[in-house]
């Protein structure tokens, strides 16, 4: 069972998800605004927050922005449309996945337990590439000594990318493997995740040293 905390300001669909949240087991607190999901948070930290992009006075937005900045918890985002605009920012400020309006339950459920199954379980051992060091057992990341704090969906994304140097991964196999979506999905999860892992690990990441683009192809973690 995990703790959920859903912010959304729309009583019908906050008290539709929270029954059938419920249902599949989960422990979930709302809240249906910005202010009082933040309130919420600060009280008990939950294990994922579920939130609406579309919020009065303090929006989706600077709510995923402060809570990243809070820590590593992770985000899904419900979004009335799969506009870019929206998907991309949300991506852009942290979110570790999206899901559509209208949600539907089982969809809302299988992402959650996705993103909490990344977010945990990884293999042991300690992996040194160049200035970049990889504890998988803690986990823990560092560079040049210092302690670098990933989002467990970034975090991720490192394992699967350094588990092979010079190996070339699709965003396909990409979203398989770190998001664990198995059919076509959003290659902007991807992307977006990329950029804030290369911001944190990199010292140009205009040049990337361990997260290297393959254009036409994908990702690969160095050669370093």
């Amino acid at each position: 069972m995990a703790a959920i905390l859903l912010v959304e300001d729309d009583p019908l669909v906050r008290r539709g998800l929270h029954l059938a949240l419920s249902r599949h087991g989960h422990d979930v607190r709302t809240a249906d605004t910005g202010e009082a999901g933040m309130a919420a948070f600060a009280a008990a930290v939950p294990d994922l927050v579920v939130l609406d992009l579309m919020l009065p006075g303090l929006d989706g937005l600077e709510v995923c922005r402060r809570i990243r900045a809070a820590g590593e918890v992770p985000v899904i985002v419900l979004t009335a449309r799969s506009d870019d605009f929206d998907v991309v920012e949300g991506l852009a400020a942290g979110a570790d996945d999206y899901v559509v309006k209208p949600a539907r339950p089982t969809v809302l459920d299988a992402r959650i337990r996705a993103v909490l199954r990344r977010s945990t379980g990884v293999a042991d051992g300690v992996r040194e590439h160049g200035d970049l060091r990889i504890d998988t057992a803690a986990p823990a990341v560092s560079l040049r000594g210092a302690p670098v704090a990933l989002t467990p969906t970034e975090l991720r994304l490192l394992l699967t990318l350094s588990r092979a140097p010079g190996r070339v991964l699709s965003r396909q196999q990409l979203l398989e493997e770190v998001w664990q979506h198995d059919y076509l999905g959003d290659s902007r999860l991807v992307d977006n995740c990329v950029q804030r892992l290369r911001a944190k690990v990199e010292a140009d990441p205009a040049a990337p040293r361990y997260v290297q683009t393959v254009r036409g192809f994908g990702y690969r973690f160095g050669p370093v």
